[in-house]
């Protein structure tokens, strides 16, 4: 199987790991923890489980990590735990609907840096690929109600399309030679450290609860949704994340990670009840042809790019 198809492939379960965040977090809120501790929970339980495997890809190349130290913190600190912290402080200011299309806005973010730091200015396809997909977020994230929106919630949701923006642009540009589970494994060290040192010193409201969490009617122990957003929404999402951003570029992943928010309608309506409209389903479908029309791009700029090495070969 060729890199790049093995990168569509990790994209996919990237977004649809990512995709079950919601839900398991929603179950966990309602359960009565603060968004503070449950993401700090996420972080920390999916470093634990990263540990052993991270120590054992980078058995005899710990250099690596001091080579990438300054990229892997701030892909700790912004992509990991700023973004999501950005985000719920978005939230408590805006309606979610909202808070998502600002938190999603960072591709449109990537394209502008890939523009400006590497000179590959995005072509026509690309331009219609994009505003086809933002078009369709819109109706998907069901935005034709009355919102609540405040200049400091729009604040919070840039700063968390900044951090999304980070996340694949680090994952797609940080040294290769790096496994993703080891980068994976290190960004959540230091994001979790970080926000329990936060939650300690009263800078972040950390409370939690043992109490059942509930699907879709069904009870469980509050430890399933922590295993849902730690092993899943966690540990797999992000190093399938950073594996897709390295072989397919931070421009084409970050497109394709706004499949994110279908497969999070879908979750939770299997799992929450909660059943999508008729303009959502048309909006699932705009999103999905914005990403064919930017992936139909991205693949013709790659033959292209190629022509001459195959030109001079002959």
């Amino acid at each position: 199987m060729r890199p790049r198809s093995t990168g569509l492939g990790l994209a996919v379960l990237s977004a649809a790991t990512f995709g079950t965040s919601g839900t398991f977090a929603a179950a966990l809120l309602a359960a009565g923890w603060s968004p503070g501790a449950a993401v700090t929970a996420r972080i920390l339980v999916a470093a634990t489980v990263l540990t052993l495997p991270a120590v054992i890809t980078l058995r005899g190349r710990w250099h690596l990590l001091r080579a990438n130290l300054a990229a892997i913190a701030a892909y700790g600190l912004v992509a990991v735990a700023g973004c999501q912290l950005f985000y719920f402080n978005a939230v408590d200011h805006l309606s979610v609907g909202v808070a998502l299309l600002l938190e999603y806005s960072g591709t449109l973010l990537v394209v502008l840096w890939v523009w400006l730091r590497h000179g590959q200015r995005p072509r026509r396809l690309t331009i219609t690929g994009g505003a086809v997909a933002i078009g369709g977020l819109v109706l998907v994230l069901d935005l034709t109600g009355d919102q609540h929106v405040s200049l400091i919630g729009v604040a919070w949701g840039l700063l968390a399309a900044a951090g999304l923006a980070v996340f694949f642009v680090l994952s797609a540009h940080v040294d290769e030679t790096l496994p993703p589970i080891a980068m994976a494994w290190a960004g959540m060290v230091i994001g979790g450290v970080t926000l329990l040192v936060a939650g300690l010193a009263g800078a972040v409201p950390m409370h939690a609860a043992t109490r059942d969490a509930d699907f879709h009617g069904h009870h469980t122990s509050w430890w399933v949704p922590i295993a849902g957003l730690s092993l899943v929404a966690a540990v797999i999402a992000y190093s399938a994340g950073i594996g897709a951003a390295r072989r397919l570029g931070a421009r084409l992943a970050s497109f394709l990670g706004l499949a994110e928010v279908l497969f999070a309608v879908i979750f939770a309506w299997l799992l929450l009840d909660q059943r999508p409209s008729g303009l959502q389903l048309v909006g699932g479908a705009l999103v999905l042809a914005g990403i064919v029309l930017v992936k139909v791009d991205e693949d013709a700029a790659d033959r292209a790019s190629r022509e001459p090495e195959l030109a001079a070969a002959l």
